[in-house]
């Protein structure tokens, strides 16, 4: 469902990874139709970078248990 957000409406993205000031940001650059495309690619390895950093996270927390 974030791919699908990240690809539509890239600015969005950000807001729901908790990263409001990017989000104005990437918002300013979608405003522009040609910034659109540089936008929706930020906003997608933005998104897989938050997954690895989610997996690294949970991978830390099972080896303190």
């Amino acid at each position: 469902m974030r791919l699908i957000i990240a690809l539509l409406f890239p600015w969005l993205l950000f807001f729901t990874i908790g990263r409001p000031i990017a989000g104005l940001i990437c918002l300013a650059l979608q405003i522009t139709l040609v910034g659109w495309l540089p936008a929706a690619i930020w906003a997608v390895y933005s998104l897989s970078q938050y997954k690895t950093d989610q997996k690294i996270d949970a991978f830390r927390r099972e080896q303190f248990r």
